[in-house]
């Protein structure tokens, strides 16, 4: 993973030492919570309803063994002892002090951990794949680029006040698992017809209250081109974005009102002007951080070693695990072991300073001293030997990070909701948490096959509702909390928004709603048909009629 060198570490000690400096000001009086606002934005601290909330920059999903540690540390010495991932691959102390808030970033940014531009009208902290390096179908490992936008994009003088917060997301393998299309700006590697490798650029994806898919603006842009381009769209993003009203300041909405041809010839005309210029990357300067992600030192294996083999078959719950659980690795005799945060009950996302501790301590043991962030909300090994396999499941398993589900009912994305957040409309966690209660038995859970159920709190969708097989958006309805319903959504390389079903539910009626969608599938598939497959060829009426009947 990429290291500080000085500068970075220095810059981010004087940025602490400043909010520092503005907390203390904050807490004498001599700045009013309106004059402290913008000030705490930048440095990624939020005021929720019952507390200040402080999110930290993961980039790309990157964590190595001592960020976790100090992430429990600061959890258990300054919250209430856990943290909450995000959709963003970010982590969320939900209850920190603002007195102590300069304590813990201080604490953070000793191990290169901080929380700028996780807020504000900026470019926010970029995404990827979290099988980066791993997957048996990358074309080329995205992390080197991610981290170029990174530097890039950190206090850019032109981009730190933008219209509205920007997102961008990089996927480098064939199967998009880093949802680039519902992003402002996604790139996707790709290869041309010389066999040369690029990207294909997207823009004006997002969702929110008024979702898109993000659309084609350049086929293939050669790699010493990307900060150009960027640089282009951004600039036409700058210029024309909307600053008169908060809901239409997205590049989804100037794409949308401007036309993708009309966008597409504005970047290609700024992109011409300074294409040349001083942001053409040289290879050399790829090369230099492309050195921070080399391959860690694999051993000369085989798949499908014994010791795998004999796990399987005696013991049902292993098989279960490495099922749902284990992903094909590029490197014979390793494997992809996702660790999933969304057990029975639980509040999807959340993992304890013990648990945090734990991972750490597998990740030295078990995956090179690295874990990653998924924007599913759970955490990754991407580099585990195939015959430590029943080992790490059996200690998974004591640290409650083994639960079989990912990809699956339970493996719910939810926003924080009403619980936290002053925007939400509803609750998202209790929702989730029966949810997992009432699909709790596992023999069930995988006869359903794959599933996604996504929960939003509001109409923000911070839970990614719009591109959930299954969305729940929480609404107000005269102080009471309903919850509409979509069906059919996709974030991966085929994305597609959700289609709502009928009139919102109440908050006691959701669950089994949810179980009336699940059983019309289970009684009308065919033979091997997911649940998003069947969607797409039955269409709406058949689960519209079992909802609404069961009312």
């Amino acid at each position: 993973m990429y290291k500080y060198d000085e500068f970075d570490r220095t810059f981010i000690d004087e940025r602490v030492a400043q909010f520092r400096g503005q907390v203390a000001r904050r807490l004498s009086g001599e700045l009013t919570e309106d004059q402290f606002k913008p000030l705490r934005l930048q440095n990624g601290l939020y005021l929720q309803l019952h507390a200040y909330m402080l999110r930290i920059a993961v980039p790309y999903g990157v964590l190595s063994s001592a960020q976790l540690r100090r992430m429990a540390f600061v959890a258990r010495k300054y919250d209430r002892g856990f943290g909450h991932f995000t959709t963003r691959q970010n982590l969320q102390f939900n209850w920190i002090k603002l007195e102590e808030i300069p304590d813990a970033m201080a604490a953070l940014a000793e191990v290169e951990l901080h929380g700028l531009q996780t807020s504000g009208n900026c470019i926010r902290n970029v995404t990827s794949d979290q099988f980066a390096g791993a997957a048996a179908d990358e074309i080329e490992d995205p992390r080197v680029w991610c981290e170029i936008i990174r530097q890039w994009s950190t206090l850019h003088p032109e981009f730190s006040f933008l219209p509205r917060k920007f997102k961008i997301a990089v996927t480098g393998s064939v199967h998009d698992r880093a949802a680039v299309k519902v992003h402002d700006i996604g790139l996707r590697m790709v290869r041309n017809g010389d066999g040369r490798t690029g990207f294909e650029v997207i823009v004006g994806g997002g969702l929110g209250r008024t979702p898109f898919i993000g659309k084609t603006i350049r086929g293939f842009l050669p790699k010493e081109d990307l900060l150009s381009y960027l640089e282009a769209i951004l600039r036409v993003y700058n210029q024309y974005g909307r600053r008169d009203n908060i809901y239409k300041a997205r590049i989804k909405i100037l794409v949308h009102e401007r036309g993708v041809e009309q966008l597409r010839a504005d970047v290609e005309q700024e992109f011409a002007a300074i294409r040349d210029g001083a942001l053409k990357l040289p290879q050399a300067a790829v090369d230099e951080i492309a050195a921070h992600f080399a391959a860690p030192a694999f051993e000369t294996l085989t798949n499908e070693p014994r010791e795998l083999a004999m796990a399987r078959m005696a013991e049902p719950g292993f098989a279960r695990w490495h099922r749902a659980n284990v992903a094909a690795h590029r490197q014979p005799g390793y494997a992809i072991v996702n660790l999933s945060l969304k057990p029975e009950g639980g509040a999807p996302g959340d993992a304890t300073a013990e648990q945090m501790e734990a991972v750490a301590d597998l990740a030295d043991a078990y995956s090179f001293g690295e874990a990653r962030v998924t924007h599913e909300q759970n955490l990754v090994f991407a580099h585990v030997r195939q015959k430590d396999l029943p080992d790490l499941w059996r200690k998974l398993e004591v640290t409650g990070l083994a639960t079989p589900n990912i990809g699956h009912i339970t493996d719910i994305i939810a926003c924080p909701g009403l619980d936290f957040c002053a925007l939400a409309n509803a609750r998202s966690i209790p929702v989730a948490q029966a949810l997992t209660r009432r699909f709790a038995d596992l023999k069930r859970v995988h006869d359903i096959g794959p599933l996604t159920l996504n929960i939003s709190g509001c109409i923000n969708a911070c839970g990614h509702h719009h591109v959930g097989q299954i969305g729940l958006l929480g609404v107000d309805k005269n102080g009471e909390e309903f919850y509409q319903i979509s069906i059919g959504g996709n974030a991966t390389e085929d994305a597609v928004l959700s289609t709502l079903i009928g009139p919102a539910v109440p908050y006691d009626r959701v669950v089994d709603a949810v179980e009336e969608i699940v059983n019309a599938y289970l009684d009308l598939r065919h033979d091997g048909e997911t649940f998003l497959s069947a969607w797409r060829r039955l269409g709406l009426a058949p689960f519209k009629e079992r909802v609404y009947a069961a009312a």
